[in-house]
């Protein structure tokens, strides 16, 4: 795992977690990955961190209050990253490879966190935390579409449903944690770039020649 501490300062109030919180959110978001939020308690998470619950209690009243800045800080985080590689003056294409293959990077970083945060994305009971979260998803989302209009507009991508196309790439990156194995021979990231190639030759506009080319050609 990266740095889980750099994806959960993200409220603005004070220096990232460091420490004993810090072990607990690791240890946390990977047993919630791997088991389910329901079927870890804290027990489980005191016991892991070598830590009596008093000790845990001391820090967090529950696990909600622990999950929560993790679903939060993946969600955010994941936005923060793949706009900060994109770059509007690029083509289109280049910026779709961007989006899908910053994302497996950042995945492949915070892999454990990514499970946890979409497990427990609609379960939040803070209604304006779990508003908050699909607010930063949206933008997500919307990045991609934004793309993909400016290559439709541009004509590197042949005319489409938006909404279906975007759907059809996020659909692929999302079942990563089924896809990806880490003690594999290839990257996230590599994985994602042979997705991301299978994907653009279905989106890719026909060359000039091809669309002259008559229906019933060899």
């Amino acid at each position: 795992m990266d740095d889980l501490a750099g994806i959960l300062d993200l409220d603005g109030k004070g220096a990232p977690p460091q420490g004993r919180i810090v072990q607990i959110y690791e240890v946390a978001c990977r047993q919630f990955a791997m088991r389910g939020f329901d079927g870890v308690s804290m027990r489980d998470i005191a016991t892991e961190c070598g830590i009596s619950k008093a000790t845990l209690y001391h820090y967090f009243p529950d696990k909600d209050s622990i999950l929560r800045p993790l679903a939060m800080g993946a969600t955010k985080s994941i936005y923060l990253h793949v706009a900060r590689h994109d770059d509007p003056a690029k083509p289109a294409l280049a910026r779709l490879r961007s989006f899908i293959i910053e994302t497996a990077v950042f995945f492949e970083n915070f892999r454990w966190a990514w499970i946890a945060g979409s497990t427990a994305f609609w379960s939040d009971p803070k209604v304006r935390s779990q508003k908050e979260r699909i607010a930063w998803r949206d933008r997500y989302e919307q990045l991609l579409r934004d793309i993909l209009q400016v290559g439709i507009d541009a004509g590197e991508l042949r005319q489409m449903d938006v909404k279906m196309a975007g759907r059809l790439v996020l659909g692929s990156i999302n079942w990563m944690p089924r896809w990806y194995d880490p003690d594999g021979p290839l990257k996230a990231s590599d994985i994602a770039a042979q997705f991301c190639e299978i994907i653009l030759d279905g989106m890719r506009a026909p060359t000039s020649s091809a669309r002259r080319r008559r229906p019933d050609a060899a």
